[in-house]
């Protein structure tokens, strides 16, 4: 047993992720009456551009391992690209805002999911501070009020991304893979928003790899939870909310029987900024993260 801290967040990537898993998760959390965060992708679904990426190292193992087109479906996978993208925010406003009235966090995962996870690198400041404010009038729009968290779609932060969310005021954000709380700084500048990294692997960047078969995956996510007082677990919409969605209602009843505690992130945020001069200052470099192709941002 252990009385380890967990707190979940679903990032939410693709239209048919917010109209079918999010529903799914919402329901199976009241169930468990588990607390969660969720992140919203708010403009166009354009994942059939992620082809491009087919020139990462890693990337082929991971569509392998993990059936990429029976996790997403095809017609997702060809949104953007032979099929225009529907407008997530627009089209799911009612999904969007249900979340937040039975109780949940919400918050941003980015605007249009492709352009953020595959282009930050390249953008100018104006063009991210851009593309981080239609992210957050849509949230306004919908939620009619500001948002108070972002967690980068696909792990992707810089200098420019760091400086929107503090021009956004954000209570906390949660980009980077790493160990603890902290604050970010990148190139000698330290940024005001702290940042709460996901700590532990997702289930994708385990699915399918030899070391760790499915009917395992309780016992080794466990062994990893009771080695430090807090976690944090990021699952998204489209996999432990669809495909995998026996599963992971199986995970939170083996982990609830484990005694495993449950917060929400803006919790844990609020309780750590009553102090910040306890919370450390870290690096955000770019780094890899096994299972996962590409570099992300990672707590050094």
């Amino acid at each position: 047993m252990t009385n380890s801290q967990l707190a979940i967040k679903v990032d939410v990537d693709t239209d048919r992720g917010t109209r079918i898993g999010v529903p799914n998760l919402v329901n199976l959390f009241k169930q468990y009456n588990i607390p969660a965060t969720f992140l919203f992708s708010l403009g166009p679904d354009n994942t059939g551009r992620a082809i491009k990426r087919i020139f990462r190292p890693g990337f082929f193992k991971k569509v392998a391992r993990t059936n990429v087109v029976g996790m997403y479906g095809l017609r997702t996978l060809l949104n953007g690209v032979l099929l225009p993208g529907p407008h997530i925010g627009k089209r799911n406003k009612p999904i969007l805002q249900d979340v937040r009235a039975q109780g949940f966090e919400v918050g941003i995962h980015c605007y249009d999911h492709i352009r953020w996870q595959d282009g930050l690198h390249k953008m100018s400041p104006r063009q991210v501070f851009t593309e981080f404010g239609k992210a957050r009038d849509i949230f306004k729009h919908i939620f009619t009020d500001r948002a108070l968290t972002a967690g980068a779609a696909g792990w992707q932060a810089n200098a420019h991304s760091l400086a929107a969310y503090d021009d956004a005021k954000l209570l906390y954000a949660s980009d980077a893979r790493g160990t603890s709380p902290f604050f970010p700084r990148i190139n000698g500048v330290t940024y005001k928003t702290l940042q709460i990294p996901t700590t532990l692997p997702t289930l994708d960047e385990l699915l399918g790899h030899p070391d760790h078969p499915e009917h395992k995956l309780n016992q080794y996510y466990y062994s990893l939870i009771e080695k430090a007082p807090t976690h944090v677990l990021t699952i998204h919409a489209e996999i432990e909310g669809m495909a995998k969605l026996d599963w992971f209602s199986d995970f939170l009843q083996f982990l609830q029987q484990q005694q495993t505690q449950f917060m929400q992130l803006s919790q844990w945020a609020k309780s750590l900024l009553t102090q910040p001069k306890h919370i450390p200052v870290c690096d955000l470099v770019e780094g890899k993260v096994p299972g996962r192709s590409g570099t992300l941002a990672v707590q050094a």
